[in-house]
């Protein structure tokens, strides 16, 4: 690639996320999700500020870490279904795992993280309205679980993490959405006091998901599509 062009991309990725941060709060933390884009433009991004990226598979991102390995300030989050054999590597290549989706992977984590001694913050995933697609607890399963949940002493657990279904317009977004805000609410009332974050909104809808309450949205290709 051209330096002419290197300087384009960097710069339209920076004029970017300038537009994504004046239609955001100071409060809410924006992700960079870079699992479909190279290095280059996560550099560009890193250059305009950027500092939490995501990556969806284990070994794609252990690339890109070895190759990023200078920038020694950059927070790395799992966003994608970590399926139990990848457990190990996710815990120690990851600050944040948004995707912990099931009581039996919550369990493996537990002893894992016991083990490795690496404490990553951990996202419980909510499917709050239907979707063959999507994985996570309902708000039932969840509630039901809390108790054998707390029980997991080496976790550590600060918030809910949720996708939408695809086809919702506006309003039944922010529904689902609030959803989540709520769930959250009523964990601390049960005693969650560290449920804080609440990870929800991508390119598509972040605007909606922050005016439900969203702490973190993750943004992929309104940064990084060419």
């Amino acid at each position: 690639m051209s330096e002419v062009n290197s300087e384009a991309i960097a710069q339209k990725i920076t004029d970017r996320l300038n537009q994504i941060r004046v239609n955001i709060p100071p409060q809410v933390k924006l992700v960079a999700v870079s699992k479909y884009t190279t290095t280059e433009a996560i550099r560009a991004a890193y250059h305009a500020g950027v500092r939490d990226f995501a990556e969806s598979r284990v070994q794609e991102a252990k690339i890109k870490q070895t190759e990023l390995a200078d920038l020694t300030d950059i927070t790395w989050h799992m966003i994608g279904s970590l399926q139990s054999n990848k457990a190990k590597q996710a815990i120690n290549q990851f600050d944040w795992i948004h995707s912990i989706d099931r009581l039996s992977l919550a369990e493996q984590c537990d002893r894992l993280i016991s083990d490795l001694g690496k404490s990553p913050k951990l996202l419980l995933q909510v499917k709050l309205a239907e979707d063959p697609h999507k994985s996570g607890w309902s708000e039932s399963e969840l509630l039901a679980d809390l108790p054998t949940l707390a029980k997991l002493q080496n976790l550590n657990i600060v918030g809910l993490m949720t996708i939408l279904p695809l086809g919702l317009d506006e309003s039944q977004a922010y529904a689902v959405f609030s959803r989540a805000t709520e769930l959250a609410a009523k964990m601390r009332s049960l005693g969650w006091a560290n449920i804080q974050e609440l990870s929800m909104g991508m390119s598509a809808d972040y605007a909606i998901a922050v005016k439900a309450g969203a702490s973190i949205i993750r943004i992929g290709s309104q940064i990084f599509a060419l």
